[in-house]
């Protein structure tokens, strides 16, 4: 998938108004998913994105153990949101990030993650 699109996906199925607040919330949520996942994998899921938005899983090579709730609360400090908006921003970034990598790099990331993260990567046409 090429960052436009990226972009433009997230953009429309979480009703955001311009393309910069779609960024900021795109970092957010990648960012803190990748504090979240071990080992590789951000590395395996950047390699799939546009460089660009791969770039936002660069994190320290530490995996931090933190729960949904605490997802969404990272997601929005680093927004600069509400946490009900970070909520459906997130959700509408983890639905295109599902469909932008490969099955086997999808599995891996739910390998590392609790049950309660999985309903994220359900990919959902309209959130």
């Amino acid at each position: 998938m090429q960052y436009d699109d990226f972009v433009g996906c997230v953009q429309q199925r979480a009703r955001i108004d311009s393309q910069e607040e779609a960024v900021r919330a795109i970092y957010a949520t990648l960012e803190t998913l990748g504090e979240r996942l071990g080992g590789n994998t951000p590395n395996h899921l950047a390699a799939q994105l546009p460089p660009v938005l791969g770039h936002y899983f660069e994190v320290p090579d530490t995996t931090e153990r933190f729960s949904l709730d605490e997802f969404f609360r990272r997601v929005a400090e680093r927004e600069q949101v509400d946490l009900s908006i970070a909520n459906h921003h997130a959700r509408a970034v983890i639905s295109v990030l599902a469909e932008a990598i490969s099955p086997g790099e999808l599995a891996d990331a739910l390998g590392q993650l609790p049950e309660e993260f999985r309903e994220l990567f359900k990919a959902e046409k309209e959130i």
